[in-house]
């Protein structure tokens, strides 16, 4: 294909060329990208997610600005680097100062010494993901209840995407749950 049918392609949401594009031919370059912007560890899909919808929006306005004056692989390097620049202090927050089960553990029949456990168990967890935006949108969203406009706004994204960002971040943190659990099996079983 050559780059006009890429784009051409890319607007037209043909899934095949969209999900080869990304995840198949750019998967370099958007990685380089990443080390090279980023000072802290994004997930390739959130990226991926992120610069997408960026493409998209109004109606593909940036991918119709294409004119093949360079490579499409250049082409992208460049729109990427602008956007993430300028976006990657609002990729994630990094430390919450909230406390984290101020929203979770509501019943006053919960002793302080249960309360205590479940927060050191969930801060166990936390510290276990290498993504920090899944640990601030599940403290945000779940612990915290807070609305997904907001939390969406905080993160410089739209509510859509915020709601894919919830569900990789809770399956990440089910994988690590039920690693620690497998880990802690074995010891009792020695």
């Amino acid at each position: 294909m050559t780059d006009q049918q890429i784009i051409d392609a890319l607007i037209a949401r043909n899934e095949r060329v969209t999900q080869q594009f990304f995840f198949g031919n750019c998967r370099p370059l958007f990685s380089s990208i990443i080390r090279y912007v980023f000072s802290y560890e994004v997930d390739y899909d959130e990226f991926v997610n992120e610069f997408y919808l960026h493409l998209m929006e109004n109606d593909a306005y940036r991918l119709r600005q294409f004119q093949g004056r360079s490579t499409i692989y250049q082409w992208m390097k460049v729109i990427a680097i602008r956007y993430f620049i300028a976006k990657r202090d609002s990729m994630i927050d990094n430390e919450s100062k909230d406390a984290l089960l101020d929203s979770v553990v509501q019943n006053e029949t919960v002793d302080g010494e249960k309360r205590m456990t479940a927060k050191m168990d969930i801060e166990h967890l936390f510290s276990l993901m290498p993504n920090r935006r899944y640990v601030y949108v599940i403290r945000r969203l779940v612990l915290q209840e807070a609305e997904p406009k907001v939390v969406a706004q905080e993160l410089c994204t739209n509510v859509d995407n915020l709601y894919n960002i919830k569900k990789r971040a809770i399956a990440a943190l089910t994988e690590i749950a039920l690693k620690e659990v497998e880990k802690y099996e074995k010891e009792i079983s020695k």
